[in-house]
């Protein structure tokens, strides 16, 4: 079986769907292969191995993230499509992609997945403060209409998070299937805590050992809502010794270190790109905290659990579905001061006995191989079904 994956969100630069790309490429082979289709600075192939490759396509920069390109050729695309000819093709963005891949002439099994949560990061976020989910959801009606003609399109829509998946069937979307994604296996886990690290991590945020701390990673985008994560962790730390440390990258660097500017306790730092030490560096701290409600299944939340790591999250979107009681605190979305009350609750009860429940439950975390394991399962049975039913 020959899976065409049509990829608007991957860069080199890093991110969720660039580990999501490179595991299920790693998961190439017994019958399956995958050909990763991006949008790039030129046209070009990179084959990996006999059952996986990477093909380029000439694309503009997107202009709000010059890390991203965009496909924009909808007739170079349909060509290399004809070319490869896949029993199986994957649309990863809800934007115009997925429309180019709905209107190829193909015969493949058309799968619609969902890498990204557009009402969340933008619509719900600017409107959020005044106005109802469902109000918004009236004003940006059009957007529903679109995802509602890609579900005609398509013959499933992958979802990687429950509570993702009941807003797009309130939506109106009928073929969709929730398949958590997973971290990469071998590489998070609590065997990595090293107190000495932790230490040295809370000596830079000018902290001694007996102080909590707490680590942030990924972009620095405005949906990630750091400002605010920063905010609240400040008014936690009058009361109680707390230090955080943040790893990213982003457009929105220069309000998160006027935000952190004033606080010490609080650290920046650019992300850790060897995957061993980024799995040391979760281990060793004693809490994850996110701000951002519009993940679709917020990867970096899975890595900390697989490390053994309490979440503190906001209730809503994939990093809301990642939590589990009684490891870390769930706060109102989008809420500084919930998030503020959230963390002196967590430092005041314990957090250690926490970690210690978050640890013995960490081998529960799924894995992208039986995530990728699932998802062939279901293309196979479906392509077998039309091959039956033609």
């Amino acid at each position: 079986m020959r899976i065409v994956d049509v990829c608007a969100f991957y860069t080199p630069a890093g991110g969720g769907v660039k580990t999501y790309v490179e595991r299920k490429l790693q998961a190439a082979g017994n019958g399956i292969e995958i050909v990763i289709v991006v949008p790039g600075a030129r046209d070009g192939t990179e084959i990996l191995s006999d059952a996986a490759s990477i093909v380029t396509v000439a694309s503009p920069r997107f202009p709000l993230d010059r890390r991203y390109r965009y496909f924009a050729d909808e007739a170079a695309l349909h060509a290399i499509l004809d070319r490869l000819a896949p029993d199986v093709v994957e649309a990863s963005s809800p934007w115009a992609s997925p429309a180019m891949v709905g209107r190829w002439r193909g015969d493949a099994l058309r799968s619609l997945v969902m890498h990204a949560d557009p009402l969340s990061a933008y619509a719900y976020r600017w409107f959020g403060g005044f106005a109802q989910r469902e109000t918004i959801d009236r004003g940006f009606d059009w957007f529903w209409r679109h995802l509602r003609r890609l579900d005609a399109q398509f013959d499933l829509v992958v979802s990687a998070s429950a509570s993702l998946s009941e807003r797009l069937r309130t939506g109106g979307l009928s073929k969709v299937v929730t398949l958590p994604m997973g971290v990469e296996p071998g590489v998070f886990t609590p065997r990595l805590r090293d107190e000495g690290l932790r230490t040295r991590l809370l000596e830079r945020c000018g902290l001694g050992p007996e102080a909590v701390l707490l680590v942030g990673a990924g972009r620095l985008a405005p949906e990630k809502r750091w400002p605010m994560v920063i905010e609240a962790v400040t008014a936690a730390g009058y009361a109680q010794p707390v230090g955080m440390l943040l790893l990213g990258n982003g457009r929105d660097r220069t309000r998160v270190v006027r935000a952190a500017a004033d606080n010490p306790h609080v650290q920046l730092g650019a992300p850790i790109l060897h995957r061993g030490d980024f799995a040391r560096v979760l281990a060793s701290a004693d809490a994850l905290v996110h701000g951002c409600e519009a993940e679709t299944f917020c990867m970096v939340a899975a890595e900390a659990r697989a490390s053994g790591l309490p979440l503190i999250v906001p209730d809503g979107g994939g990093a809301g579905d990642q939590f589990v009681a009684g490891q870390g605190r769930r706060y109102a979305m989008r809420d500084a001061a919930a998030l503020a009350d959230a963390v002196d609750d967590f430092v005041l009860r314990k957090p250690h006995a926490e970690r210690g429940r978050a640890a013995a439950e960490a081998g529960s975390v799924t894995d992208m191989d039986d995530h990728f394991a699932r998802l062939f399962e279901a293309y196979g049975a479906r392509t077998s079904s039309a091959r039956r039913a033609a």
